[in-house]
């Protein structure tokens, strides 16, 4: 760091070495002075005290509300007080309508009545923090407050940058990871601290350019997005303490209201927080005496022994005899999950919608679905279909054993999650559905026109005990591509070793064309924006590069790989 708070980038060795001794000194600094901090795991193969299942309530996240002003009020350019951001661009095309403010700070949680109260990190203090509605050509901003405790005790690092996955933006509001900021420090890819930043979401549809009247494609539309931390060689720790929540778009077509009269809109089940329900899947892993642990010597990735749906250890849920929309995002750190949902020790059918946010062309009816972290399934559960006293469970039973991922096992019983009691019939009839047709996908090029695109390649490997693309660590301040706005491009993703890499392209959804050469599975036909890259695979993805300009990032979303150095840096050039 010189003089003004501005960080220097170490190489690997010295990040490894950087990471490791400061979760160490935060960890003497838990076990001395303040036991309810989270703290190094020094015994992380040891389980964790036993909790009971289903006793506690599954915690839905609040829906955040919009502040009348901002003080100061937002700016193009960098405001009085605010981190050295870049100038918002297309500001005046995408004027806010609404204005937010989020306050990144520590905070008392439980996790479970048998486990202590202890601290840990989130927006508003919550986790996960509150869910952000919007909408569909409505912009907004989102004033983020870093006020995490600059000497803080435990593992992570206090200063912060919000990406909001994978909402089409401009790269000054995209949490670009070398733009992390406190009050006295700052990344290597901003020009000054501050103890806040502005995010400007245009909530604008993708090809905004070729499609102004319309304000864009709605074919692009996304639906499920999540925002997180994504602090240069802390997003693992910084994230499992607690910094992540849900932002969620409507549109016309998916409106949000089962009561909506306009003939184009779908009527899924609607009510955030009521009858449409965002669910967060993260596993923990608690030290001897009930304690939030992470190890931070450990660059494989991290499986805990520990459940958490919206922060809460297996829950339970209670339902209504009606039609609920789900949305399942894998919140990390590296765990990989199969989802069965079961009842009377049967597998049940469910609706499965969206992949990624992305609605798919129509409804597919399944009985299990596969989930890499930062993926997101949105799914509908029919609960009229079962009697009054009703238990269901939502079960895992992919087997994994360490960071690699899982080895395609599964178990017999697996591990219930969450169990939904169907408690009563609803007041009012249901009148959501589920259409036969939901979004139309982009037209993709032909094969032809196809051929003639650019083609990169990406391998993602390790070398001395490093992760790397192609053969590469990360360089926060160098572009391995530098794309001309507009241009579409064919990214071909290559894994070697024995390692799954679920891997998330920034700013654009892309389209899959082909795994090792053949088709994909029908729920990977649509869009998508994380990529679950298996050992020895080949995946060709089909790209798009509009409407903006700037810096981001692809990288493994395992959050011990993209903490030592599996990312890339890519730039949108005029």
């Amino acid at each position: 760091m010189d003089a003004q708070g501005h960080e220097t980038v170490p190489d690997e060795g010295r990040r490894r070495l950087f990471k490791t001794t400061a979760a160490g000194a935060g960890a003497a600094l838990a076990g001395a002075a303040l036991p309810a901090a989270p703290a190094l795991a020094k015994d992380s193969d040891d389980a964790s005290l036993a909790t009971r299942s289903f006793v506690e309530v599954l915690p839905v996240p609040l829906v955040k509300q919009p502040v009348a002003a901002l003080s100061p009020a937002p700016l193009v350019t960098r405001g009085e007080g605010e981190c050295g951001r870049g100038s918002h661009q297309r500001w005046g095309e995408f004027e806010p309508r609404k204005l937010y403010e989020l306050h990144v700070k520590e905070a008392l949680h439980s996790f479970h009545r048998d486990l202590p109260t202890q601290r840990v990190w989130g927006y508003d203090g919550m986790l996960p923090g509150p869910t952000v509605v919007a909408r569909y050509n409505e912009p907004v901003l989102v004033r983020i407050f870093n006020e995490l405790p600059a000497n803080h005790i435990g593992f992570g690092s206090p200063e912060i940058t919000t990406h909001l996955h994978n909402l089409h933006m401009a790269s000054e509001s995209d949490g670009f990871t070398g733009d992390y900021y406190s009050s006295t420090r700052f990344g290597p890819t901003l020009t000054g601290p501050g103890g806040y930043r502005d995010h400007h979401y245009p909530n604008c549809y993708a090809g905004y350019d070729a499609f102004s009247s319309t304000q864009g494609d709605a074919r692009e539309a996304l639906g499920t997005c999540w925002y997180h931390d994504h602090r240069l060689d802390f997003t693992g720790p910084n994230v499992y303490r607690g910094l992540s929540g849900f932002y969620l778009l409507f549109d016309e077509l998916d409106s949000g209201n089962e009561e909506d009269a306009n003939p184009n809109a779908l009527r899924l089940p609607s009510g955030v927080g009521r009858y449409d329900i965002p669910l967060v899947f993260q596993d923990r892993r608690f030290d001897r005496k009930g304690m939030l642990a992470f190890d931070s010597f450990n660059s494989d990735g991290l499986l805990g022994d520990k459940f958490l749906v919206n922060g809460k250890i297996q829950p339970l849920f209670e339902v209504e005899r009606r039609k609920y929309r789900f949305r399942l995002l894998n919140g990390g750190p590296a765990r990989f999950y199969e989802f069965h949902l079961m009842y009377q020790n049967a597998e049940q059918d469910f609706t499965y919608i969206a992949n990624d946010g992305n609605l798919l062309p129509a409804p597919l009816t399944m009985r299990k679905i596969r989930m890499g972290v930062a993926e997101r399934a949105d799914i509908v559960i029919d609960f009229s279909k079962y009697p009054i006293g009703s238990q269901l469970f939502l079960v895992n039973r992919l087997e994994q054993d360490d960071g690699r991922g899982p080895d395609d096992k599964l178990m017999k019983s697996g591990t219930q999650l969450l169990r939904f009691d169907v408690r009563s019939n609803p007041a009012r009839p249901d009148i959501s559905r589920v259409p036969a047709r939901l979004r139309d996908l982009p037209d993709l090029p032909s094969e032809a026109q196809l051929r003639k695109l650019p083609t990169r390649v990406w391998e993602f490997d390790r070398s001395n005990g490093g992760w790397t693309v192609n053969g590469n660590h990360f360089d926060v301040e160098k572009p391995a591509a530098r794309i001309k706005r507009g241009a579409e491009e064919v990214w071909v993703l290559r894994g070697s070793g024995n390692w799954h890499h679920p891997v998330h392209i920034h700013f654009e959804e892309g389209r899959i064309l082909s795994r090792n050469g053949s088709t994909p599975p029908v729920h990977e036909r649509g869009r998508k924006d994380v990529y679950v890259l298996k050992p020895g695979e080949e995946i060709r993805v089909f790209l798009r590069f509009r409407d903006y300009e700037g810096k981001y990032l692809m990288h493994c979303h395992n959050g011990m790989h993209e903490d030592h150095a599996m990312m890339v840096r890519f730039d949108i050039v005029p």
